[in-house]
């Protein structure tokens, strides 16, 4: 089993947007998927269930001067025609491409492109693409809502093959609301950020981990005591251990968080969010869990072995 950071979105494709009166699901509405290689977050997207995916690479081709600064022969390759034609003024199409909501699944490449396409749709009437709203709209009382804009990672630094952390999507969360801060600051932003360590994370996965643990066991007695420890194992304080610690299981199962020293953390920091232990590596991780629910140590070193031939 195999989640991401944004798999939890798969449950959004039954979920419908409070500000369409027809309460379609989000499945059936156009979404913007942003981030990632070329078309994959697209086709993630579209395996999750949503059926109308459109990219910033399916924009930008249709559209070039809609950024001018890059070249939409970079995306020629995997971009794919927009479902509706986006508006113009002198547009006698009846219909435009409308976007029901944003979803950031990955980190994204061209972060000028992003957002402004993120913004153009956030500051559209009602998802149209090409529109915008009258800046008076902002100053009254209940102004009309924005499409809703979701995130899949907070945070801000990852480990790479490079010898320092670098900036994540947290990072490139933080450009957009910055800009967002310093051009729209009147007009309210209808945001959510999942990801670790934001509840709805641990609990899709702890669903999930339920869910597996049934089909692995079947009928088998153990079934029935239910799932009683969850051992969060990662390498960055501020996600993975402050999520872990703060996750309380509906389901009554106690969740100890190992810190790993082969990532964003090192032992010349002072983690802000303690773990339960901090060891070197995933395998230590492992042998430490083990350890801890009453394995012999001989069965552990014959999992962990490894034939390096």
């Amino acid at each position: 089993m195999f989640i991401q950071s944004h798999t939890p979105f798969a449950d959004f494709t039954h979920q419908t947007d409070r500000h369409d009166k027809s309460k379609a699901p989000l499945k059936d509405k156009t979404v913007l998927v942003c981030g990632g290689d070329q078309d994959d977050c697209r086709q993630v997207a579209e395996s999750y269930g949503f059926t109308s995916v459109v990219t910033t690479a399916d924009i930008i081709t249709s559209t070039p001067t809609l950024w001018p600064f890059t070249s939409p022969q970079s995306y020629t390759s995997y971009a794919r025609p927009l479902p509706q034609p986006i508006y113009n003024p002198s547009s006698t199409s009846p219909t435009h491409l409308t976007i029901s909501s944003v979803f950031v699944f990955a980190d994204p490449r061209d972060w000028a492109l992003d957002i402004q396409i993120i913004t153009d749709v956030l500051l559209s009437r009602g998802g149209v693409v090409g529109t915008t709203r009258s800046r008076s709209l902002a100053r009254q009382e209940n102004p009309a809502p924005l499409v809703p804009l979701y995130f899949s990672n907070p945070d801000l630094q990852w480990a790479s093959q490079y010898h320092l952390p670098r900036l994540g999507q947290g990072g490139f969360k933080a450009a957009f609301m910055g800009v967002w801060e310093a051009i729209h600051r009147e007009i309210p932003l209808e945001e959510k950020t999942i990801g670790k360590p934001s509840r709805e994370t641990f609990e899709f996965a702890e669903k999930r981990l339920r869910e597996h643990r049934q089909k692995l066991l079947g009928t088998h007695k153990g079934a029935a005591l239910g799932l009683r420890k969850v051992y969060m194992v990662g390498d960055n304080p501020l996600s993975d251990i402050q999520g872990g610690n703060d996750y309380s299981s509906p389901f009554g199962s106690v969740w100890d968080t190992i810190l790993v020293r082969t990532g964003v953390y090192n032992d010349s920091q002072v983690p802000p969010h303690k773990p339960k232990v901090t060891v070197d590596g995933v395998w230590d991780a492992v042998k430490w869990a083990l350890l801890r629910e009453g394995w012999p140590t001989d069965e552990i070193e014959k999992i962990l072995s490894v034939d390096d031939t």
